[in-house]
Formats: structure tokens, sequence, C-alpha cells
């Protein structure tokens, strides 16, 4: 439903780095509110803390609504005793809560029935439903009162679509310029001994300052071999020395051993670093623990690549509490410029003048790092559906979107290529940012040289195709593995092999190479940490580039081709898969997240299925995020 001014299919008002919605009326405070608030709360906090229970990587294309819920609201009326909650009850409740909200309400009070509800649920162990939720409510009340969900929605949420519609994230669309499109040319092969440039792409470095050598590594928490996690039973090992197979994160000497080691897969002449820097205890962060992770490993960064210019990207855990990234219309304490100054003042010596003044007020910049190509670094956060500050106003936040056109307008103008740097992986996005995100790539295709993501700590990759017929690739997301082993992976990292600097230069992907630490090897007593090759793309899936087409045609070759198949879930989990195998719906689940960089859009998965059944492709498994 159209708020705060904003109608669905309207773009971002130009003012929309500062506008924001007005707070509604204050009433006198009422107490039977509490317990509607606190489920409330406990909705929305519980896809942040689910991570207490063990993912596995079976990717499917984002929907558009909180995956955890539905494991949740069929237990209200058991362990709740709402046995009558019918729809005309749900929506009186609603009504109720909605005045209520417009009262000063007791946050304190919100907090301990959302604590004692996550108690109830088992959404975590009890310390960490405590420590959660005092580290949440105070935002997630916030979030709610200024959001107001109409009764209808809440029900639709909670009841089901028979009781009314979830559309708090409604449709819009940014505005494209008037400027005819030029037609499609693909990028010609570089020249005989043309220079080519290697780029260093770090993502998901995760630094645990708790990593506890020895320490449990399956215990209760969301995050284990750390401080607090006890010793493991007396028959199984504990934590490893440079990190485990396990929900983990790293310790800083492995972080130090990945930089360090870097010599054989450079010289680099850049580096990308696309985010998520502190560790995954996201139930007990300050911001003073997620600054001291943000200014020590860039000064790890820095201290190791010495001169060679790095060009980061903001990623989800960089705030607290997680995901929580308020548009710039927020001001006062709730806002992210303690997170942005500091990140300013961490990067000056990385970025641009220019670049700076929109990270302070966004998270996203662009600068030119050579004659002829430009960099665009997004906040990938205003896309993101965990992202609770989106419940006030999810139209194109920030107006990142439409400054995203302007940069690409301009640079087809100046006749330069653009590479895309970003956290969060544009088919992972809420469905309205994602396709006009999709709109955008295809708009530009001839400009845009270069996408690259992380944030699912796995090895994959995103195909964007023309909106007509949804048949021609025109762009591929390149989505690096993470350096942390969070969940049972090994450390890497990736190198870009791309077109280098000369006139003329595409400056597209030529090839690419992952490099990873074999945990198996490093941990045995008295060894010392080898950084190898895993692979490199087109030798390992005989790809004859390594444009859009060549990443389509792969994937219908895996479809059909088991052997093929097997090699790129080995890859996929940097070289140490699951024990359990990927069957035919793990597979087809798999090779349709590689199809998808467009959210909650199955037609994109058709041709996988042999009935190109859209009622098959939706009935895939749902994927359960690593990350």
């Amino acid at each position: 439903m159209p708020r705060h001014g904003m109608s669905a299919g309207q773009g971002h008002p130009s003012s929309g780095w500062e506008r924001g919605p007005a707070r509604s009326s204050r009433a006198p405070s009422r107490g039977p509110f509490q317990k509607g608030l606190g489920l409330m709360l406990l909705l929305a906090l519980s896809d942040s803390i689910v991570l207490w229970s063990p993912a596995r990587a079976y990717p499917l294309p984002a929907l558009d609504h909180p995956a955890s819920l539905g494991g949740i609201t069929p237990q209200l009326q058991g362990k709740f005793g709402w046995h009558n909650l019918t729809c005309p009850i749900c929506k009186g409740l609603f009504t109720a809560i909605n005045l209520g909200l417009k009262t000063e309400t007791n946050v304190a009070r919100v907090g301990s029935v959302a604590i004692k509800l996550c108690k109830m649920f088992n959404i975590a162990p009890p310390a960490i439903c405590q420590s959660a939720v005092r580290l949440f409510e105070s935002d997630m009340v916030e979030v709610w009162t200024r959001s107001v969900l109409s009764p209808s929605e809440a029900c639709g949420l909670l009841i089901g679509s028979t009781c009314g519609h979830w559309d708090i994230f409604s449709s819009w669309n940014i505005s494209l310029p008037a400027v005819p499109k030029p037609p499609p040319q693909p990028p010609s092969p570089p020249p005989p001994g043309a220079p080519v440039s290697r780029v260093l792409f770090l993502t998901d470095l995760h630094w645990d300052h708790d990593y506890l050598e020895g320490s449990d590594p399956n215990c209760m928490d969301p995050l284990c071999c750390r401080q607090g996690s006890g010793l493991p039973p007396t028959s199984m090992p504990g934590a490893g020395y440079w990190g485990e197979y396990s929900k983990c994160d790293l310790p800083l000497r492995t972080l130090e051993s990945l930089l360090s080691g870097l010599g054989p897969a450079g010289p680099f002449d850049m580096v990308y670093w696309t985010g998520d820097i502190p560790a995954h205890d996201v139930w007990q962060q300050s911001r003073k623990d997620q600054l001291r992770a943000l200014t020590t490993i860039t000064d790890l960064v820095r201290k190791f690549l010495g001169p060679v210019p790095v060009y980061p990207a903001v990623g989800n855990h960089e705030s607290t509490p997680v995901n929580g990234f308020p548009p710039p219309f927020i001001k006062g304490n709730q806002s992210s410029l303690w997170l942005y100054e500091v990140m300013a003042k961490a990067w000056e010596p990385w970025l641009t003048a220019e670049a700076l003044k929109t990270l302070r007020i966004g998270g996203f910049y662009a600068l030119s790092p050579r004659p002829g190509l430009r960099l665009i670094s997004l906040n990938m956060n205003f896309c993101s559906r965990e992202n609770f500050w989106l419940l006030i106003n999810s139209t194109d936040p920030a107006g990142q979107l439409q400054w995203l056109v302007g940069e690409l307008q301009a640079a087809e103008d100046r006749g330069d290529k653009v590479h895309i740097i970003g956290h969060i992986p544009p088919g992972h996005c809420l469905k309205s940012w994602s396709w006009n995100y999709y709109r955008i790539i295809a708009r530009y295709e001839n400009t845009i040289a270069g996408q690259f993501f992380g944030h699912t700590h796995v090895d994959e990759f995103e195909i964007f195709y023309d909106e007509e017929t949804l048949s021609r690739p025109l762009s591929v997301a390149f989505l690096a593995p993470s350096a942390t082993t969070y969940i049972s992976l090994n450390p890497g990292y990736r190198v870009y092999q791309i077109d280098g600097d000369y006139p003329g230069s595409s400056h597209v992907v030529l090839d690419h190479e992952t490099y990873i630490l074999n945990l198996t090897e490093a941990n045995v007593p008295g060894a010392k940490p080898h950084w190898q090759r895993l692979y490199r793309a087109r030798e390992t899936y005989g790809l004859p580039n390594a444009l859009p087409a060549a990443w389509h045609d792969l994937v219908y070759r895996m479809r059909d081709d088991e052997r093929l198949f097997q090699t790129f879930w080995f890859l996929y989990h940097k070289g140490h898969p699951p024990a359990e195998p990927c069957g035919t719906p793990c597979r087809l689940t798999t090779l349709c997240a590689q199809l998808s960089a467009r959210s909650d859009s199955p037609a994109l998965c058709r041709h996988l299925v042999p009935s190109g059944s859209l009622a098959e492709v939706r009935s895939l498994p749902p994927r359960t995020p690593l990350c």
C-alpha cells in the first residue's frame, strides 16, 4: 500500500536522501498492547538470530517475505494459546496495536515479552534470546512505530492470504533517461599482447576476536569455536588453530596468513573488498566492537597490500544490530552516521573526495580508478529483505538506484566502462529493488563491464538476460567465495583477470582463479598454512571465454552432465562439500540460482525443468543461506 506520500510505481524523489515520513501524533499510553508488540518484535527479530540452526547451501532465488515466519506462526495457536485466532480477531488485535503504536511504548516491557516468546518458540538458546532482544529492541520498536502495519498486512503475514495481503514492500519504479538504448555491442577480444589486470577480490572475512583453539566447534550458540563455547566432548576434537569446519569464523592469524601469503597470486593492480568484516556473534555486538573490527582489518589490509589501491563496499554485518541500515532520513543516534564517518576516515587514503561525500551520506560511492573505467560501489543493504528499517519505506532507499542510473548514463556519454561492486547479490534482494536493478543492467549492458559481489560465502554467479525474451545473456554477476569458514568451508579468496589498462579496453573479466587454505592439512600439528590455487574457471569448465553466454551454456551443460555438476558442487564449497549428496532437486535448485539475477522470477529457470513448468520451478526446495 502507498505510504508517506509515495505511490506504487513512483520513482524516489530527488531529495530522497533527506526526506522521511512524518511521525504519528502521540496519544495516552496503553499497557494491553505490550504482548502484541512483543510478538511483532519477535517476528522481525527471528530472521537475524535464527542463525543458530545449521544451514545448508541449497540456493534458490530469495523471496520477498521473512523465510523463518512460516516455522513460527503455526505455533501461535498451540504455544501462545491463541486457539481462536481467527481473521476478525486478528484484525481487531492489530487495529488496537496500531492505536497503541501512537502512544509512548515501554521498550523494555515489549522486549521482555519478546524474550519470553523467543524462549518459548526455541528461536535460540535462552542467553542468546536475552542478549539479542535487548540489542535489537530499541531500533525494532522504532521501526514498527514508524511503519504502522495495517491490520490486513499483519494478519496476511500471520494467518495467510485469505485474511489479508502482505504488501509493505510494494512495487515501485525508478526513471530511466529518455536517451535511446544503443544497439547491443558484445566486447571484442583483446588484441594479442594486450595488458591484463589482476584484481584481488576479498569478501566476508568475518574476524572473530574471541576465536579460541580447542574450544567446542559444535556448541549450541549461533557461533562456536570461541571463548564461551566451552570444551568439546572428550571423544571429539576441538577447534583447529587456523579455523574449523563448523559454524565458526576466523582468528586474526588466519587473515594475516591470507594477506601475507598473496605473493604467488599477484601482483595486483587493485583490490575489490566487499565487506562483512565482523564475526557472526550478532546477538552481542556493540558499536565499539564493530568499529574495532573495521579499523583493525582495514589496517591489516593496508599493511600487507601497501600501495595497491583498495576499493571497499559495505556488508550487512558492519552495522549493529546486524542488517540495520536506516536510510539517510533517519537522524540522530539511530542513524548510520557513526559507521559511515569511521569508514570514511579509515578508507580516505583509497577514495576521492567525491566518493567520501556520498559514502558519508549513504554508504555508496563512485570513482575512476583508471582512464576509461568507472567503479561504482553500492550499499546493497538498501535492497536487503533483512534490513528492518526498510519497513518504513522501501522505495529506492537513499535514492541509490536513481543515482546509479545517473552515473551509468554519464559513463555511457563519456564512452567509459563500469565495474559495479557490492555485498548482497541482486538476485537476493527485495523484489522491486531487484527488478529495477535488472532493468538498469539491461539498459546499460554496453557500459557495464563487470559486476562483483559476495555475501553467500560460496562460489557462484548470477546471469542477466534481456527483459523482452529472458533468453539472451547480457551480463553476469560474479559471486566470490568467502574468506571465512562459516559454515564448514575452507577459507578462500578470488583473483580476477581483467582486460587491462589501454585505450579501447573492454575491461571485461577474462578469467578468474580461486585460492583456498585446506584446513585439514593446515591444522595438522607442526604444519604451516599453504594457500593454494583451487582452480581456474575457463580451464576447469572448458569455457571459450568468461562472457555471459559462456556461463549460460555452462549451466545447461551441468544440467545434462552429472560429473560436470559435481565438479561445480565441489568448487562451490571451496573444496569441502557437505557429506550429504546433492541429488536432482538440489542440483536444479543450485542451477536455478545461477540463472536468477532477479529475485522472485521463476520464469528465468523455466528451461531447466523438462516440462518448462513454472509450477515445477516454484516447487524446488527453498534456499537456506550460509551468511
